[in-house]
């Protein structure tokens, strides 16, 4: 879905205050939103490329680090893993998940993935989960170009994101949901419902992961879209030939 790419939810700054306000809370709220697949749509996510005993994997936008333990679980004690993202309480949600449950060495940054130096092809595998929306597509396409370059040759990739379904009688009743549901449970559980209000216009705004996969494959990858439970969640894999 096009949209523009100035608006100010894409800012980095706005984006860490928005994690930040929402940290103590988001974990509930994602299972919440995508009805308890999320868990599972991660799992499908690290699963859907080969990631072998020994990898460095870099995790971008790892928000509290839930995919951690089952890629650390993949790549063994002779791997490692960097993990990066904007917001700072996120960063100290996943030191905790990492600090007992990963069971190699663990690198957590506080930094946007658009600005960050990381040498080239210092990756053998880059994962992200439920992050893509909250980038503009030209910063998808900078990611894009990012990624080509962090990846070593014959790196895997592989992102997933809540998206919006393509059939009529899914989308309708899921995005009422996202946008007039969540922000309700927000308000009466969760503390402040324009936050999580917005986790509606980021998914309505995105669309689903078809220009993501156009974006890595005009940076020079090899790319191709899945679709998980019917394209409520979306995503992108391949490789760095």
């Amino acid at each position: 879905m096009a949209v523009s790419n100035h608006l100010p939810c894409y800012d980095p700054a706005f984006v860490r205050q928005l994690f930040d306000e929402m940290a103590a809370t988001y974990g509930v709220m994602n299972l919440v939103s995508s009805f308890g697949f999320a868990r599972r749509w991660r799992r499908q996510c690290i699963r859907a490329v080969p990631i072998r005993p020994g990898d460095r994997v870099l995790d971008l936008m790892t928000g509290m680090g839930e995919i951690l333990p089952d890629a650390g679980r993949m790549i063994g004690s002779d791997g490692s893993i960097t993990a990066i993202d904007i917001s700072s309480r996120m960063c100290q949600e996943a030191r905790r998940r990492a600090s007992d449950r990963v069971p190699c060495p663990v690198q957590i940054i506080e930094a946007d993935v658009l600005s960050i130096d990381l040498p080239p092809g210092s990756a053998d595998v880059v994962l992200s989960s439920f992050g893509l929306k909250t980038l503009s597509s030209d910063q998808i396409r900078t990611l894009a170009r990012r990624v080509h370059d962090i990846l070593a040759p014959g790196g895997r990739l592989s992102f997933v994101e809540i998206s919006v379904p393509r059939s009529y009688w899914l989308r309708v009743p899921y995005m009422f949901y996202l946008r007039r549901v969540i922000p309700v449970l927000g308000a009466l559980f969760l503390g402040n419902p324009d936050n999580y209000r917005l986790l509606g216009v980021y998914t309505g705004a995105f669309g689903d992961c078809s220009d993501a996969c156009r974006a890595f494959a005009e940076a020079g990858l090899e790319v191709e879209p899945v679709s998980y439970f019917f394209g409520c969640a979306t995503g992108v894999i391949g490789r760095k030939s």
